[in-house]
């Protein structure tokens, strides 16, 4: 693709058609997830990181056969892999993680008072975050994928019980953008994840745990903020009939 095509496509597009950019994205420090609906030049002056030098790490990639995306999953699909990878990634990790903060709180806590701080930030993240899966796939998941089925299959669709569907979109979009922010601060309380000299291996373990609950999530957020939701807008004036 032509830089300047590059420069002004939205960087949550670039990401869907080609995830192997979010590598690019994430060593750069650049939001792919509640932020992807800025062009890649805005992001780049946003982020004070050079366009050329981001252009070029992406234009490499063409060189690779194997490309990871997601674009050519239909709704029902991308919602199922959110459910099945990343909700239960995240059921899976919050208890444990919680666990060593608790830990480390009690045994480097007076040297490091930032951990009772990541401790108290992840606490509310896990309850946040478990009320919004919880609402997903109880309330919004379920009609998205009727809606799905509906224009599939050619049929129409009541309207639910909710009202249009942007009203829980919005609601998740928020939620989505309080805990990228979350851990935006919990990233820099902790140094970019980077335990301090001579830390032991739980401090190790928690850091490593914490920084890919974070990539996690920034993929997690992308595939609902930049394929799922986008879709279920233009759908919903399609298949539900008043």
């Amino acid at each position: 693709m032509k830089n300047q095509d590059l420069l002004t496509k939205k960087v949550g597009r670039i990401v869907a058609d080609d995830f192997r950019t979010a590598a690019v994205f994430s060593n750069r420090g650049i939001d792919f997830c509640c932020s992807g609906g800025i062009t890649l030049q805005e992001a780049c002056e946003a982020n004070q990181v050079p366009s050329e030098a981001v252009v070029e790490e992406l234009n490499k990639l063409d060189g690779d056969s194997k490309v990871t995306t997601f674009k050519n999953m239909n709704q029902e699909e991308l919602i199922n892999h959110v459910i099945k990878t990343h909700h239960q990634y995240v059921t899976n990790a919050l208890p444990v993680l919680k666990a060593y903060l608790d830990k480390l709180c009690k045994v480097h806590g007076e040297n490091h008072p930032e951990l009772f701080e990541i401790r108290d930030e992840f606490g509310s993240a896990s309850n946040e975050l478990t009320m919004h899966m919880k609402k997903e796939e109880m309330i919004l998941f379920p009609y998205l994928i009727a809606m799905y089925r509906a224009e599939k299959d050619n049929y129409p669709l009541s309207p639910p019980h909710f009202g249009h569907v942007d009203n829980p979109i919005k609601l998740m979009e928020e939620e989505h953008d309080t805990e990228g922010a979350r851990f935006r601060r919990i990233n820099k309380l902790s140094s970019g994840y980077t335990p301090p000299p001579g830390a032991c291996q739980t401090y190790k373990v928690a850091y490593a745990m914490l920084s890919e609950f974070e990539s996690d999530l920034h993929t997690h957020i992308h595939i609902e903020n930049n394929l799922i939701f986008p879709v279920a807008r233009e759908m919903y004036d399609k298949v539900c009939k008043n």
